[in-house]
């Protein structure tokens, strides 16, 4: 590669580092373990995944000499792309961060050839969360510590929007103190449900800040780049396939959750079943809807799910005007769970069982226990309520679990 491309190269990098800034980091950065050669970040577009690479990056002493590469360069190729990472290693560099590599068809053997070939090379990644790295090509699993990073939690988006920076609850905590908890983000927030009501609407993703007015046009625009670049990026897919699968997303939107008829839902759609549920589970892996199993959590290859939900509650605002209340409850609840690693499933009674443990009824204030009476560890996660008390908790207060 010519010195003027690599000058270019390193030019974009350091303006990037430049631009970022570090007053808000995401409480994922401080759980990972950097240490790895090989660190993979996945997760939906437009969580924050460049800005943690880059961030990460401004830690490091200069004779680290850490560099940038994003992916989606149409001029770059896999091949051109390792010969920067070994310019840069022959010059000194320790680090590379490389972003989107699902735009490079060969990027597993990319990443596994970088690897092995320059033992000195720390490298950290970031990808499209449909991308399969224990199944592709050049299988990456035993090599990489893996990471993803969801959308923002509600405490997050108190603190990225300047309201207040609070420490991430533990679930054992916060179902048994929950009430001095609830307190004291009170006593310094002064009101909590506004801010619930703004975050559920447009607080889940960081661009939120710069959109305004424009945010859901840009949430929309980028659930179709999901669709329209990442998915074929990943894996092989028809573009009839993709337009059901943007038709499967607004029928779902609307709905109320329940046990889904997968068959009569893809005959409305034009699908087979099993065209159907692999649809389902891309649109899960992206981010985009959120499949609850039935029953105890199984590992079971394109089992029928017990719910479907749509990612998160921005998508739901975005693409239904006025989302089903209890729709929208159960959509937050199971978002902010999932991404703190809880594992969830729908149970024969109440809404959610929770590591195969606890058991939740996610409404309105006047929801009681009625339909999980006498169930162990039993909790009612109610809308609408600043402070709880006994098993009976405000909803908002599951947003601090990450």
């Amino acid at each position: 590669m010519d010195s003027t491309r690599l000058d270019r190269i390193h030019a974009i990098s350091e303006r990037r580092l430049a631009s970022t800034p570090t007053v808000f980091r995401r409480s994922l950065a401080d759980r990972m373990d950097w240490t790895p050669r090989l660190i993979s970040i996945l997760g939906p577009r437009g969580v924050g995944k460049t800005t943690l690479l880059l961030q990460r990056m401004k830690t490091l002493p200069p004779s680290a000499a850490p560099l940038y590469l994003s992916l989606d360069n149409i001029w770059l190729s896999d091949r051109e792309a390792y010969e920067v990472a070994e310019h840069h290693v022959t010059h000194g560099g320790t680090h590379l961060f490389l972003d989107e590599v699902h735009f490079l068809e060969g990027w597993q053997t990319l990443l596994k050839n970088l690897h092995d070939d320059f033992p000195r090379l720390s490298i950290a990644y970031t990808g499209s969360s449909l991308l399969r790295i224990d199944a592709a090509a050049g299988d990456l699993s035993r090599r990489q510590a893996s990471y993803r990073l969801p959308p923002l939690s509600f405490r997050e988006y108190l603190d990225f929007a300047g309201l207040a920076r609070f420490d991430p609850i533990p679930l054992p905590r916060l179902l048994s103190g929950h009430v001095s908890f609830a307190r004291a983000i009170l006593g310094r927030l002064g009101v909590i449900l506004p801010h619930f009501e703004a975050y559920l609407r447009h607080g889940a993703y960081p661009f939120f800040r710069d959109a305004g007015p424009a945010f859901r046009d840009m949430l929309l625009a980028a659930a179709n780049q999901v669709l329209d670049s990442d998915w074929p990026k990943t894996e092989p897919v028809e573009p009839q396939t993709i337009r059901h699968a943007r038709r499967m997303m607004a029928v779902l939107a609307a709905s109320v959750p329940q046990t889904p008829n997968v068959t009569a839902l893809c005959r409305s759609l034009g699908v087979d079943r099993k065209q159907g549920l692999r649809i389902l589970y891309a649109l899960d892996r992206a981010g985009l809807l959120a499949l609850l199993p039935p029953g105890k959590p199984k590992l079971k290859t394109l089992a029928t799910p017990g719910r479907i939900y749509c990612g998160d509650s921005n998508l739901m605002h975005a693409l239904v005007p006025r989302p089903d209340p209890g729709t929208l409850r159960e959509t937050f609840f199971l978002s902010q769970l999932a991404a703190a690693g809880h594992a969830l499933s729908s149970p024969p009674r109440g809404d959610f069982l929770v590591d195969s443990r606890y058991l939740f009824e996610v409404g309105g204030p006047s929801k009681t226990f009625k339909q999980i009476a006498d169930a162990p560890d039993s909790f009612l996660a109610i809308d609408d309520l600043e402070t709880g008390r006994a098993n009976r908790l405000p909803l908002w207060l599951f947003g601090f679990l990450y």
